[in-house]
């Protein structure tokens, strides 16, 4: 249960090449080229639909994040918070 060797290829193509004829075989090519052509074009269309989509969504991301930092009048590393201290005992 090997592969097939080169003789029995070139037997089975002879076979198709005679039972199919060599127009339909080569409209069969055609036909098998057209349709990986259509796929490959269609998967660039889709990275390219994909990428803008990303770019479009990182510049929004990007003006929404510096316009909240414009409103509030400060950026984000200049907020500080102080520790609450358990320290502080009341006096009765």
């Amino acid at each position: 249960m090997g592969s097939f060797s080169i003789t029995h290829w070139l037997i089975l193509l002879v076979v198709v090449v005679v039972v199919f004829g060599t127009a339909k075989l080569k409209n069969a090519g055609k036909d098998l080229g057209g349709a990986v052509k259509g796929f490959k074009e269609a998967v660039k269309d889709e990275e390219t639909e994909h990428a803008r989509k990303n770019r479009v969504l990182d510049y929004e991301n990007s003006t929404s994040d510096t316009d909240l930092n414009t409103q509030a009048g400060t950026q984000v590393d200049d907020i500080e918070i102080d520790p609450v201290t358990t320290d502080d005992k009341r006096k009765v």
